[in-house]
């Protein structure tokens, strides 16, 4: 192994050291270290050290460990995370899960489903999938902000079971800054969610 090849792998290890368990990354989160191959080669040796786990093709984390139910999967949240930095994609949550972030639901699916910019695809990780399907502009137009999330979650839930309790759960949790700002996405909410989405924002 080369100097260069030995610099790579020792800057390698340490941004991954610096992350707490759980991290999620891909060989893109190291590519001002050093040649591709390089980092290749550093992460193939912290993976045979077991330091780091390969999740799927070009997805690592550095393995959680829980007292009596082992090695954790990653969340959701960090293994899209890591996909969107690589691919710099936007992506909005929907159905089930976007009311589940949300609390409006308690039910967790075993396939999580993310609205994007990019490619339609699925990605496999232990006992989740996670699915990214491509949409329109004007579906994406809102992703990232909270209005974005809220419409996807009343949508999941439907006109006829978002109810006041839900409502003021949500006023309850969220600070009144942020949910001011709702109001700037009314129009690309359905009719029938804008007076939810006013109520929400009011201070």
């Amino acid at each position: 192994m080369g100097k260069h090849e030995t610099s790579t792998d020792t800057q390698v290890l340490q941004r991954i050291q610096s992350h707490e368990a759980g991290w999620v990354f891909t060989p893109a989160d190291f590519a001002d270290l050093g040649s591709r191959d390089a980092v290749a080669t550093a992460l193939k040796r912290h993976k045979a050290a077991g330091t780091i786990r390969l999740l799927g093709r070009g997805l690592y984390d550095v393995p959680c460990q829980h007292d009596l139910l082992g090695t954790l999967w990653p969340s959701v949240e960090q293994m899209v995370d890591a996909i969107a930095r690589k691919d710099g994609l936007r992506l909005q949550p929907i159905g089930v899960y976007a009311a589940n972030l949300l609390g409006l639901s308690e039910q967790v699916p075993a396939q999580v489903v993310y609205l994007t910019d990019g490619a339609t695809r699925k990605v496999k990780v232990g006992p989740m999938e996670i699915v990214f399907k491509r949409t329109t502009p004007r579906q994406m137009a809102a992703a990232g902000r909270l209005s974005g999330l809220l419409i996807q979650g009343f949508r999941s839930m439907g006109v006829k079971h978002v109810k006041p309790k839900h409502i003021e759960s949500l006023r309850s949790r969220i600070p009144a800054e942020e949910r001011a700002k709702v109001l700037q996405d009314l129009s690309l909410a359905p009719a029938w969610m804008h007076a939810h989405l006013k109520e929400i924002a009011k201070p």
